[in-house]
């Protein structure tokens, strides 16, 4: 049985306007189609026709991201999934990336697989998009994360936390679709996964900080980099592989309510004074998700991390601060922008709920859960 509501502190809703090359790993994935029992596969069907029945009922999930980081922070860990699966109103846990410190924090496969025993703690589907701090930010040279190839911790990170295709973690499992079963030109972003409830289209993206993998690894780099793709390399691929789960999103979400798009990245993170950074490469990014949600016009919410430090925004339209930091960005006030709390800053979930049957434009709103009230 599932506790009371949590305490909660904040409430907020928001109005919207008009409206790396294959893996070369041995490690066998598995894709959800091949290993699931027809059991399975009859109840799934099941639970997609209820979902047709009440195709317009509120959805809540809960959002959270860069957590843990150090030791305090991870022994929060087990307290919080107890929180959030206490809620009896979440259906559905977003992690947004960044599972560790970015820096003097070793990348090893010991610690995947701790917070991968953690996720497997949720009674709710987790789902759970990589960010910089467990693959690209892993090496020696700038960050002293351990002796690292990057691209064989993604590798690493795909095998521990996302051991079979198609499928979420979490006590109980949802399906949701990959990249690799749908787009073989970049089948290797097992990690890039999209799903639909009450008419809503949601989708997650393998788009990290660290400027989106433009700062230098340095030297040096392990004996076995070149059995791994190189910085470059996997800066084309990922691009091209983005691109492409972007066009289908909105492909797929044409008929929809609402989209939602979820990822590490805060794009716009040189706004803070505490965290100058560079943020060029997010630029075509912004430039096609504007593009791509203009043309939408109906509600499209925009879930980061990254930044740690809670915030709400419509970086898309002329009036904000945000609109100028990247080149061309197309006007579409239809995107909010939510940005979840982390690293040292108040340890809690974002409970998101989503109402696609609002008459009002009072399509998403939020409340902040802190760990301690």
């Amino acid at each position: 049985m599932r506790k009371a509501t949590p305490p909660i502190v904040l409430f907020a809703v928001f109005a919207l306007a008009a409206c790396a090359s294959e893996p070369t790993s041995a490690t066998p994935r598995v894709s959800a189609s091949a290993s699931t029992a027809a059991a399975d596969r009859q109840g799934d069907d099941q639970s997609d026709r209820d979902h047709d029945d009440d195709k317009m009922e509120t959805i809540t999930y809960a959002v959270i991201g860069d957590f843990p980081y150090g030791p305090q922070k991870r022994a929060e860990l087990p307290a919080l999934v107890d929180l959030i699966n206490a809620d009896p109103a979440v259906q559905r846990v977003l992690h947004l990336g960044d599972i560790k410190a970015g820096s003097n924090s070793d990348c090893s496969d010991a610690y995947f697989a701790d917070i991968r025993a953690q996720f497997d703690r949720f009674a709710d589907p987790l789902v759970y998009t990589p960010g910089d701090n467990e693959w690209t930010d892993c090496h020696v040279a700038f960050k002293n994360n351990g002796l690292y190839t990057p691209t064989e911790r993604l590798d690493a990170v795909r095998h521990v936390v996302f051991p079979v295709v198609g499928r979420t973690l979490g006590i109980h499992a949802a399906r949701v679709r990959s990249q690799r079963d749908v787009d073989h030109r970049n089948r290797q972003y097992v990690e890039n996964v999209m799903w639909e409830q009450s008419d809503v289209v949601f989708a997650t993206f393998n788009i990290t900080g660290s400027n989106n993998d433009k700062a230098d690894w340095g030297a040096p780099l392990p004996a076995n980099a070149a059995n791994y793709p190189s910085q470059a390399e996997e800066q084309r691929t990922r691009a091209r592989a983005t691109r492409a789960w972007l066009e289908r999103t909105f492909d797929e979400g044409r008929h929809a309510k609402a989209i939602v798009l979820a990822m590490q990245a805060d794009m716009w993170d040189g706004t803070l004074a505490t965290r100058p950074t560079t943020i060029d490469g997010y630029d075509d990014l912004v430039v096609q998700i504007g593009t791509l949600a203009a043309s939408y016009g109906k509600p499209v919410l925009l879930l980061e991390g990254d930044s740690h430090v809670f915030r709400v925004d419509q970086p898309f339209t002329p009036g904000s601060p945000l609109f100028a930091l990247h080149p061309n960005t197309p006007v579409a006030p239809n995107v909010t922008r939510l940005v979840v709390n982390g690293s040292s800053s108040r340890t809690e979930y974002v409970r998101l709920t989503i109402d696609p049957k609002t008459k009002n434009g009072n399509t998403f709103s939020w409340v902040e859960v802190p760990l301690q009230p």
